[in-house]
């Protein structure tokens, strides 16, 4: 029996609607009137209900939007998807900025150690894989350092390729054929014909077998380039000039053709014969443009044809449409359009300016008429008409007609003065002139310099009252008393009272600009008026204590600038206000001693003995200055001045030694050391005993006060150093040994004493290395100069010493050695570096010498080494130039100013060597170490300072 089917079964899945999506656009019971809802339970968004009557729309975007949104699974708590349809008000802002104050606050907590991080990974990023950039960042740097010197000084870079050809000569196995003409032209070289071919004619110079030589080929040509530049650029000294085939261009004017002289080509197209002096006038006088600048011009035309269209009234763009046509060349049209500029622009002063001087004189005369009767009270039209006129008596005419109609312009009245030739009608002139215009001080001031002194006195007072807020008119006031032989003081109160009345007028000028008054003052010849502006301003605007500090600078700087007579009157003041500074009184003496004479020396340094009792050194110039002056008598009383301010005073006592040695006054001289080593027993006091009695041939008692002050003093090491000489009077290494053999033993034993006492003493190594060296024993020698190196670091001269040692032994190799340890550890020392220079080979020399000066680079020596260099290269203005440089950079050493005396001497003039000896006296060098040698020869006691510097000239190698 068939089993019959259940309906419902088979449709479970059909009515299993509740399970399924609905339709798109359905609202449940919205036939009923019932719209969409979503309540609290639901989750997600609430969604905009559908309308029935546009389902085509939601059957549409469901179609488009078969993917998944992810704003779907967004959290039901995200208020982007929970509050999405509600209104975002003040509240919501408010809290929205309190966590984004939040968010940066705990960020701006975590932010030190997060980019600390990200800067450790960069860095540990960057070193792991540099890039190219970082990688020669130091060798850019260093290129900040490079002079022009050194960049003109590389070489250019070439093509390598032929070079790497030829120095190819590895056999790549590689063979050419032959041709047979290189074969057929080497059998028929050396082949001797008796008959000659019709056909070819005369056989030329490169079939007869011999080698063209392109080397001559082309310096013929370049001399040939060279001597038709030179004929070219003739007698019109402006270098070569370039000629050009063809005839001249076609823009040249008929007038020119006076002055320019074509050139004749030849069948190439060179030139042949050129007139220079008529080529290069009708060049100037041709105006050739290029492309470019052909249509600038028109461009800049077009503008300013519109500028002058849509503004006419504009003056400027007349003026520059105008200039335009100038430097286009067409003169005719710029005058055309500089003339409608003046229609349209009658009250432009510049438009007519500039349409007179477009015009000849002639007619520029009329149109600076026409623009007179436009504007009248115009300065510069009526200036510019007297400059047209060419005769004076027209040009009086026009400036009075002028002054007609512009009677307040000082500048016109001032040209009208200029003008005259006659003292009597200049007064006339400016005296109206001042009764037209009384604020003018230029007027005032120019009336009373053409008056009488009286008259003057009166013409200032005048003015002084009219313009009370002048200063120029109490200067000039000032000025004119000092010229008619006012004193000082009244000059003073002059000053004083015009200062007082500008500064009740408001119209006080800085100190500064008081300063610069003075300047100006003493530049006109008013030494007086310069000192009373000085004293009246030059406390104003300083502070209490400022004043000392300010005033020495102002006094460097007035003499820097050549203001000797205003930085004299700011130390002068500054005196009066700090009477007890020795520093001061010093400054004012070396003032006097450069720009002055000696009597106001010898004053000033009176008066500072008499402020300032206890400073030695006032005394000591002032008794030299006497010396110096031939009084001597003078000399010894201020000594003994001296003495009774300064009882214990070294300096005095030796002073007033060597005033008496020096007029040979012996007897006093040694009653003064003999009184000094009493009184005052100083180690000084006792060497220069010794080296007295030494110097004047008592040496058995130089010797016996040399052990006696070594018993007082024995770290004083010059005191060994006079012993040794007395015992051996040459210990330098370079002579004769003039001391006898029982003498070495004591000498080696004051050498060692002195070393055990005196151990940082470079000179006292020295010295013993030398004797040493002299009796033979260069081991010892060396040995005791690496020991005193041992002790003295860093000590240039002992390193020096040795390497000369090592050139004096002949063993260049170790020199070199010593010198290349020397330079590690005395890296900026100029001795080593000369030193180092002389070494070189002399093409080596300069790229030594840069080295040096970039590594040291303003010490004297290297200076001297390198003018040395250029005069044996024959550079003598250089030379020159780098010898001054040093010895102004160390004036005290006595080797730099006899370098600089040989070269005048030598490859100079007369006149150069004798003012070098003459600054070099003034100098008076104490340093060098020939220098020191020469002065501290006995033979030389007491020989001037130009004996001395030719001696030390004459011993220079």
């Amino acid at each position: 029996m068939a089993t019959r089917a259940n309906p419902l079964k088979n449709n479970a899945s059909k009515f299993a609607f509740l399970t399924m999506h609905p339709p798109p656009g359905y609202v449940a019971g919205l036939g009923r009137g019932a719209s969409g809802f979503t309540t609290r339970s639901d989750i997600g968004p609430a969604r905009e209900a559908g309308s029935m009557e546009d389902p085509a729309s939601d059957l549409h975007s469901n179609a488009n939007s078969k993917e998944i949104e992810p704003e779907q699974f967004q959290d039901p708590e995200n208020e982007t998807g929970l509050f999405a349809g509600t209104v975002y008000d003040r509240d919501d802002e408010e809290a929205d900025k309190i966590y984004d104050m939040i968010d940066d606050k705990m960020d701006e907590r975590r932010r030190a150690k997060r980019e600390a991080a990200e800067k450790k990974s960069q860095e540990a990023h960057l070193a792991a894989n540099p890039k190219i950039q970082t990688q020669f960042s130091d060798l850019k740097r260093s290129l900040a350092h490079v002079s022009e010197e050194e960049w003109g000084a590389l070489p250019e870079a070439g093509s390598l390729t032929g070079k790497r050809r030829k120095n190819n000569t590895r056999n790549d196995g590689k063979s050419y054929v032959v041709p047979d003409s290189v074969l057929a032209g080497a059998r028929e070289k050396n082949e001797l014909s008796s008959s000659v071919d019709d056909d070819a004619g005369v056989a030329t110079p490169a079939s007869s077998g011999n080698t063209t030589d392109f080397r001559e080929i082309g310096q013929a040509r370049d001399k040939s380039l060279s001597l038709r530049l030179d004929q070219l650029s003739g007698a019109s000294g402006s270098g070569s000039a370039s000629t050009s085939a063809g005839t001249p261009s076609s823009t040249q004017s008929s007038n020119d053709s006076s002055t320019f002289t074509p050139s004749t080509s030849n069948a190439t197209g060179t030139s042949t014969s050129v007139d220079p002096k008529g080529y290069l006038s009708g060049l100037n006088s041709v105006q050739l443009k290029s492309d470019a600048e052909i249509g600038d011009i028109k461009k800049a035309r077009a503008l300013l044809e519109s500028v002058i269209k849509t503004n006419p009234k504009h003056a400027p763009g007349w003026i520059a449409a105008g200039r335009v046509e100038e430097v286009a060349g067409r003169q005719a049209v710029a005058r055309k359009v500089i003339a409608a500029g003046c229609d349209n622009c009658p009250k432009s002063e510049d438009v007519w300016l500039e349409a007179a001087r477009l015009n000849i004189p002639q007619d520029a005369k009329v149109i600076l008429a026409n623009a007179i009767s436009h504007l009248p009270q115009s300065v510069k039209i009526w200036l510019k008409a007297v400059d047209l006129e060419n005769d004076p008596k027209s040009k009086r005419r026009v400036l009075r007609k002028a002054i007609e109609y512009i009677p307040n312009s000082v500048r016109l009245w001032k040209e009208a003065v200029n003008m005259e030739d006659d003292p009597q009608d200049a007064l006339i002139l400016l005296a109206r002139a001042t009764e037209l215009i009384p604020s003018s001080v230029e007027l005032w001031l120019a009336l009373a310099r053409l008056e009488t002194p009286e008259n003057a006195k009166k013409i200032i007072n005048k003015a002084r009252k009219t313009i009370p807020t002048s200063h120029e008119i109490w200067i000039a006031a000032a000025r004119l008393q000092e010229q008619v032989g006012a004193s000082s003081n009244d000059i003073d109160k002059l000053v004083n009272n015009g200062v007082g009345s500008l500064r009740s007028s408001g119209a006080l000028l800085s100190r500064e600009q008081w300063l610069k008054e003075a300047e100006r003052v003493e530049q006109e010849g008013s030494p007086l008026t310069c000192a009373a502006i000085v004293k009246a301003t030059i406390h104003h605007e300083i502070e209490d204590e400022d004043k000392y500090a300010v005033w020495m600078d102002d006094a460097d700087s007035l003499e820097d600038r050549g203001s000797i007579e205003t930085a004299r009157a700011v130390i002068a003041f500054a005196l009066k206000v700090f009477p007890e500074r020795s520093k001061l009184w010093r400054r004012a003496a070396e003032l006097e001693k450069q720009h002055g004479n000696r009597n106001t020396l010898t004053d000033i340094l009176k008066t500072a003995t008499q402020n300032c009792p206890k400073a030695e050194v006032l005394w000591l110039m002032l008794a030299k200055e006497h010396w110096l002056g031939g009084d001597v008598d003078s000399a010894r009383q201020v000594l003994g001045d001296a003495f009774n301010a300064n009882p214990s005073s070294e300096a005095v006592w030796l002073a007033a030694v060597k005033l008496e040695a020096e007029n040979n006054e012996i007897k006093n001289a040694r009653m003064l050391l003999n009184k000094a080593r009493l009184q005052s027993s100083t180690e000084r006091i006792w060497m220069k005993s010794a080296v007295f009695e030494r110097q004047h041939g008592n040496s058995i008692e130089a010797l016996k006060c040399v052990n006696e002050a070594l018993t007082k003093f024995p770290t004083f090491d010059k005191l060994y150093m006079i012993k040794v000489g007395l015992l051996d009077g040459n210990v330098d290494g370079g002579g004769d040994d003039n001391g006898s053999r029982s003498n070495n033993k004591e000498i080696r034993d004051t050498f060692a004493a002195a070393l055990k006492k005196c151990p940082q003493s470079p000179t006292l190594w020295i010295l013993s290395s030398r004797f040493e060296e002299k009796m033979g024993v260069i081991i010892r020698s060396r040995a005791l100069l690496e020991k005193g190196r041992l002790i003295n670091k860093n000590c240039d001269i002992l390193w020096a010493e040795a390497i000369r040692v090592e050139e004096r032994a002949n063993a260049g190799n170790q020199a070199k050695g010593l010198l290349s340890k020397a330079l590690q550890e005395c890296q900026t020392s100029g001795l080593l570096w000369s030193i180092a220079i002389w070494m070189e080979p002399r093409p080596s020399r300069k790229t030594k010498s840069v080295d040096a000066l970039r590594k040291v680079t303003d010490d004297p020596t290297i200076i001297v080494t390198v003018a040395r260099m250029l005069w044996m290269e024959g550079k003598k203005d250089k030379a020159r130039s780098w010898l001054s440089k040093s010895c102004k950079a160390d004036p005290d050493n006595g080797d730099h100013w006899a370098w600089w005396y040989k070269f005048e001497l030598q490859d100079g003039t007369q006149e150069n060597a004798q003012n070098v000896l003459e600054s070099a006296k003034q100098a008076e060098p104490h340093h060098g170490e020939i220098w020191q040698s020469v002065i501290k020869d006995d033979a030389n006691i007491g020989k001037a300072y130009n004996v001395l510097i030719k001696q030390t000239a004459s011993k220079l190698s």
